[in-house]
């Protein structure tokens, strides 16, 4: 199948469900931030290397975590003892440890200057968040996603000692269920995370699932008051 090029005049997608047998949306355009928020109320995701054009995905299967679902081992218990968290205080520097993390399978990174620009500015908008695992004041782990009515879009974690973004990960969720977050979108299946207790599902349940929990918005600052200590 042809795969669409987008306008970069419109911010409109084609239907999630036309993607061809990859996952591939459409292609071009550009990181507006209201293309990516209209995106992701769609189930849409850019992902793409150096040098090529943006790619738009939406993925069958795709991975979730339900918030119940969780593994919470007991040496994760233990380890997160260990630090210290905090929600969207160095947004930028979750991102760029995210973009140095070697994946496997992967030459290089696909969080380059580009993303962490239009990121960064669904975090100014108050849509992208981050959560930080600290040690000895040194941020040393974290993650950051996006947030879509009562779900919140996982993007990409970084880890720089052991366990520091599998406890922000743990936070993130103890958060989520309080707020009253409906589920955690994980996009691409990936071995870590169904080991922590994210499944995959059809992309028809996904999107489904997404559509009905987009109508309800969540309308708050993450804040430290919010923090759940125990």
């Amino acid at each position: 199948m042809n795969i669409p090029r987008l306008n970069k005049y419109t911010l409109t997608f084609p239907n999630p469900n036309d993607a061809n047998e990859e996952g591939i949306v459409a292609w071009g355009g550009d990181l507006n931030p209201y293309r990516l928020i209209n995106a992701y109320q769609n189930g849409i995701f850019p992902w793409y290397g150096k040098n090529d054009p943006i790619i738009w995905w939406s993925t069958n299967p795709r991975l979730i975590m339900e918030l119940d679902d969780f593994k919470l081992s007991r040496s994760l218990k233990k380890s997160m003892k260990n630090f210290e968290y905090r929600f969207d205080a160095n947004f930028k520097e979750v991102i760029k440890q995210c973009s140095s993390v070697k994946r496997e399978n992967q030459n290089g990174t696909w969080i380059q200057d580009d993303i962490i620009e239009a990121y960064s500015s669904l975090y100014d908008m108050g849509i992208a968040h981050s959560v930080e695992s600290y040690f000895d004041g040194k941020l040393v782990g974290g993650l950051y996603g996006v947030v879509v009515g009562r779900v919140f879009c996982g993007e990409s974690m970084f880890s720089l000692v052991s366990d520091a973004s599998k406890s922000a990960y743990a936070t993130l969720v103890k958060h989520l269920k309080f707020w009253g977050y409906d589920f955690i979108d994980c996009q691409v299946p990936t071995s870590h995370l169904k080991s922590l207790g994210a499944k995959e599902v059809t992309k028809e349940y996904f999107l489904n699932r997404l559509y009905k929990v987009n109508i309800l918005n969540i309308e708050h600052k993450w804040e430290i008051k919010d923090f759940l200590i125990n």
